[in-house]
């Protein structure tokens, strides 16, 4: 990978998962190079999320859009300078050991559970690439994907349709510009009319707060009623017609992301999963996608240039 912070986003990434690069990445790895490693990044997203909670969200969604920083998918992103933050300090404690791959895959951990996620142990040892490019962000999902569309961009990566639902349960915490919701409010398609799948009694509330020519970067939670805390009510406005981003309101159109969808719900007659408990597993093997390791790559002085 050869991105700002090693391209380990679910769709920068090119190379699948290998039994090398697992092993080559683990829990503690920074125990003796630089003890205090997780807890500074700990600390530092702390502070930053308490000052502003959007914090929080934007750490976990860099995760999957890392890549140069101007490309359009990535303007809007926050959480830039927690990871500036966090490696300013670890270059002061330990000079040129701590990866901003590793920054970030820990920022995202820790960002959550600030937010009410429980926190999973992260396997760190990533490295960071040698190139950064803006085109590389043509593959990521995009909110007008289709269920189908989505599952195959995550399984050109070695994630499973369980994963893809896991992850897009992130969506959980966070907000959405205007820009990306009004097109289904009023002209979905060229209809003149509003996205059917968006259920008649919301459409209301959503066009009241994204009306039409009105300010496109005005943002609105991407879990309504719930979107500060990290729990599965997510899910609950997906069956809804409550999803805010049509990509969302899809997984309800698939039968296989649908049943995964109902089974965070705890649907009854349903094996169930807990989103806390998945959605720990699942970035673990999103940030193992394509891993440099070893000798590959580089360690970052700054996260924003190569060395």
């Amino acid at each position: 990978m050869d991105s700002f912070l090693n391209k380990f986003s679910v769709l920068v990434l090119l190379l699948l998962v290998t039994p090398l690069a697992l092993a080559q990445t683990r829990v503690g790895f920074y125990s003796k190079s630089c003890p205090r490693a997780e807890s500074i990044v700990q600390a530092t997203v702390k502070k930053h999320v308490k000052s502003n909670s959007a914090v929080a969200p934007g750490l976990l969604r860099m995760v999957f859009h890392d890549c140069f920083r101007t490309a359009r998918p990535n303007l809007l992103l926050r959480g830039y300078d927690v990871i500036d933050d966090a490696k300013t300090q670890l270059e002061a404690a330990c000079p040129g050991v701590v990866s901003c791959a590793d920054i970030l895959a820990l920022a995202a951990r820790d960002a959550t559970v600030e937010v009410g996620a429980l926190t999973y142990r992260v396997p760190t040892g990533r490295r960071d690439g040698r190139v950064s490019l803006a085109s590389d962000t043509s593959n990521l999902p995009s909110f007008t994907d289709s269920v189908t569309v989505q599952r195959k961009k995550f399984s050109d990566v070695g994630l499973s349709a369980q994963d893809l639902v896991t992850l897009v349960g992130g969506h959980t915490i966070g907000t959405v510009a205007c820009q990306f919701v009004s097109y289904r409010l009023y002209n979905f398609k060229n209809t003149s009319g509003a996205d059917p799948t968006i259920n008649s009694k919301f459409l209301p509330t959503l066009q009241s707060l994204c009306p039409q020519n009105g300010d496109g970067n005005k943002r609105i939670p991407l879990d309504y009623g719930s979107g500060d805390n990290f729990d599965h009510s997510f899910f609950k406005n997906v069956r809804d017609g409550r999803g805010i981003l049509e990509s969302d309101q899809s997984l309800w159109q698939d039968g296989t992301t649908k049943n995964y969808a109902q089974r965070f719900m705890g649907i009854r007659g349903l094996a169930g999963l807990t989103l806390n408990v998945e959605f720990g597993k699942a970035m673990i093997k999103m940030t193992n996608v394509g891993v440099k390791t070893g000798s590959a790559g580089e360690i970052r002085k700054i996260c924003s240039a190569i060395n």
